[in-house]
């Protein structure tokens, strides 16, 4: 006897909700970006109509490099403690006040407080907290994926903005550049606030490819005085201090001189703004693909190399640059575009690695403070940098102090050891210290 069965649905499944999450977190990223390619953008500007020297305006930019570092490690506890949406939606706030009263500034000190300490506070608390909350909380299945992506908004955001602000500032005065980024960010807040959730059990959801048997979200991300008590935990080891130093010369000679002062350098050749815009695009595109390579590596080849090679490799690119710099592109300045673009960021997966190594679970939080020595390194260099300027006429000495502080690195970080620790924090799992390569836990 034929039985008739209820027929099946063939409707394709919705789409879940963290992709909606993580879309409104890259648009959100992308938009604080966009201030950060500000600076090298209106460095000159700023200096013709104010005849502020360099330097000064190279402060206010390691004010907001320094605390956009120093507010990373704490991002994810005020998300913890105030909330996620509450927490975004104040920061972009903080960078439209910042950016959009920038047009009315007369004096210096307007702009150390403006661009310096509300944009950098801003950006700050929407640094590798924010990203680390939006996945661990969101996301069970391609959580790996989902970072890697938002990490590139950074880069995606300089991808955008350097090319139209540059040409702004040129055409429409430096001002109308400033007013895009606060469009921008003013912009992203309405959807933080219609489709961010803090968790997805607030609209009644698990995370993205959590089942019944896992907990849908990881342990609670530390509160500010467990980041405190790792950091002086952390400073009693050495490869903390090798990984420190090694990120520090990082910053200085990405973020606080490549980033800052590329543009006004080139300038001082006689190349337009826009052009000098549109190679440090470049440079970002760049970036992307050599952090995915990266992390691609650092599965493969031990960590410490990897970082040693970088380093060195970028700064023998750095002693050449001053000799690259022209009023028009010509192939080799745009094959030290490519390839500092390439090693911009490939030093962020090794350096991760190498910290979950030595230091287990906190290692995510040692990476926060290991990135604030990142960004303390690249406030000194952006200060130092636009000192050089003003006193020597050029950039030459900034590069190739660069360049020399990068075999620093290189050989501060070839001593690495590749394998974790032999003591383990109490507190610590223990074989969480496993090297990528290792198969064996880590010796008590």
């Amino acid at each position: 006897m034929q039985t008739s069965t209820a027929p099946t649905s063939t409707r394709a499944p919705r789409l879940h909700r963290a992709w909606l999450v993580a879309g409104v977190s890259m648009l959100t990223l992308v938009a604080a970006a966009g201030f950060g390619a500000t600076p090298g953008v209106l460095v000159t500007p700023l200096q013709e109509e104010f005849g502020w020297s360099r330097s000064t305006i190279s402060l206010a930019i390691s004010v907001n490099l320094l605390l956009y570092g120093l507010t990373a490690p704490f991002a994810a506890a005020l998300m913890e403690r105030f909330g996620i949406r509450r927490v975004l939606v104040g920061a972009l706030a903080l960078i439209v006040v910042g950016s959009g009263l920038t047009v009315y500034m007369t004096t210096s000190w307007q702009l150390v407080l403006l661009w310096g300490v509300l944009v950098g506070l801003g950006t700050g608390a929407m640094a590798l907290g924010f990203v680390a909350t939006i996945t661990g909380r969101w996301f069970v299945r391609h959580r790996g994926l989902v970072t890697g992506v938002l990490t590139s908004g950074g880069a995606a955001g300089r991808l955008v903005f350097l090319p139209v602000l540059a040409t702004l500032a040129v055409g429409s005065g430096w001002r109308s550049a400033s007013w895009t980024v606060t469009i921008a960010a003013l912009a992203v807040i309405p959807l933080v606030v219609v489709f961010l959730r803090d968790r997805p059990s607030d609209v009644g959801l698990k995370p993205y490819g959590a089942n019944g048997d896992e907990p849908g979200e990881p342990a609670q991300h530390p509160a500010a005085g467990r980041a405190l008590a790792t950091l002086a935990a952390a400073a009693r080891t050495r490869p903390f201090w090798l990984l420190a130093a090694g990120f520090a010369i990082c910053g200085m000679s990405t973020n606080g001189l490549i980033q800052i002062h590329l543009i006004p350098a080139a300038h001082d050749h006689g190349m337009a703004e826009p052009v000098a815009a549109s190679l440090l695009a470049l440079a970002g595109v760049m970036d992307v693909v050599g952090t995915v390579a990266s992390g691609w590596l650092t599965d493969r080849v031990p960590a410490p190399l990897l970082l040693g090679m970088y380093y060195a490799l970028r700064g023998g690119s750095l002693l050449l640059l001053p000799s690259l710099l022209s009023a028009e592109p010509h192939p080799s300045l745009l094959i030290f575009i490519v390839f500092y673009g390439l090693d911009w960021v490939a030093t962020v997966p090794p350096t991760i690695v190498l910290c979950r190594t030595h230091f287990g679970t906190a290692g995510p939080i040692v990476f926060g403070w290991v990135f604030a020595c990142h960004q303390i390194g690249a406030a000194i260099a952006a200060t130092a940098a636009g000192v050089i300027r003003d006193d020597l006429g050029s950039y030459t000495l900034a590069f190739t102090g660069a360049g020399l502080l990068c075999f620093l690195a290189a050989a501060a970080s070839i001593r690495i050891p590749n394998r974790p620790a032999a003591e383990r924090d109490a507190d610590e799992d223990r074989g969480d210290g496993l090297d990528q390569g290792e198969l064996s836990p880590a010796r008590p």
